[in-house]
């Protein structure tokens, strides 16, 4: 059956399981529903599949795979749910809506329908809402060292961000540029230890503290940055080539808001069950409201929403 038949079959079926995004919670999702025997659909707005790890260059805190690329896993979990006969359709989502305790989910090409839906839609890069930032987007402004770090080999480089991502991209880009500053507006990171002393020890990354990013700038291309001292208000321009932005992710809860409850940071309040406070819709991931949001923690989110799901359509059956 071609793609087009199987598109058009599945807008006439209610499922049992739409899950909306393919990242590690949502591929989790998709695979352990389908091997409790539910029809299931994965809706990915993204041309890629894989999340958020397809933008990070090595993952060593997953359990049994250290050193493994976020595309190279993104990939092994795309060919799990390809193995368990897992549907997937581009779609991106705008909406949902409840007819009858059936959830339809709203996207520009068509409308889809479960009985129970997993949201794990996880989150996008925060910008720095500085002037230039968007006008030089793609032309030296970057929120993925590992995407387009290959493009400033020999050149001089800014990290935005004191966190985790931001030292792995400071990191990454030692590796290949001429010069790496690190501007954080503490004075001191947030990364882990290991991370921590791996800048340290870069001959290449030079700290910048307590200072903050106010406007980039250049012709067709990043040329400089302005950034302020965030104690003294001492202002300096800095020639750079390239400018990566890691400074936390916002969760992609836009198409739920006003529908499912969120927190105070756009999160989805849910625990561990994954339960939003629609009936049958559970969160998964980066989404919702948690302590650590890892790949590790995104799988189990996953593995707990299908159980979840899995009781609520035991009791509607009844």
């Amino acid at each position: 059956m071609g793609e087009m038949a199987k598109e058009e079959m599945i807008k006439e079926q209610i499922l049992d399981v739409a899950v909306i995004g393919s990242g590690p919670a949502g591929a989790t999702a998709a695979i352990y529903a389908k091997r409790a025997g539910l029809s299931t659909l994965v809706l990915e707005g993204n041309y890629v599949q894989g999340g958020q790890i397809i933008n990070t260059y090595e993952v060593d805190n997953y359990p049994g795979l250290p050193g493994i690329s976020g595309m190279e896993l993104a990939e092994k979990l795309k060919e799990h749910m390809q193995a368990q006969g897992v549907d997937t359709v581009r779609a991106k989502v705008n909406g949902i809506t409840v007819e009858n305790e059936i959830k339809v989910i709203h996207t520009k090409k068509a409308d889809y329908r479960a009985k129970t839906v997993i949201l794990a839609a996880g989150a996008v890069h925060r910008k720095l809402e500085v002037p230039g930032e968007d006008e030089l987007g793609g032309m030296g402004v970057s929120y993925c060292a590992t995407c387009d770090g290959a493009f400033f080999k020999g050149k001089t480089t800014v990290v935005v961000g004191g966190g985790d991502v931001a030292a792995e991209d400071a990191v990454f880009l030692a590796r290949g540029c001429e010069k790496v500053y690190l501007i954080h507006r503490r004075d001191e990171l947030r990364a882990a230890k290991v991370l921590q002393d791996a800048v340290r020890e870069n001959d290449k990354i030079e700290l910048c503290w307590n200072r903050r990013v106010t406007a980039i700038g250049g012709e067709d291309q990043v040329e400089w940055i302005d950034t302020e001292d965030v104690n003294t208000g001492e202002k300096k321009r800095m020639k750079v080539d390239g400018v990566f932005i890691a400074v936390g992710i916002t969760p992609d809860t836009g198409f739920v808001k006003g529908f499912i409850d969120l927190d105070d940071h756009g999160y989805i309040i849910a625990g561990e069950d994954g339960k939003t406070n629609v009936p049958g819709i559970y969160a998964a991931g980066d989404i919702r409201t948690k302590q650590l949001r890892q790949i590790i923690t995104a799988a189990a989110d996953g593995a707990n929403c299908i159980t979840s799901a899995e009781e609520y359509l035991r009791n509607k059956s009844v």
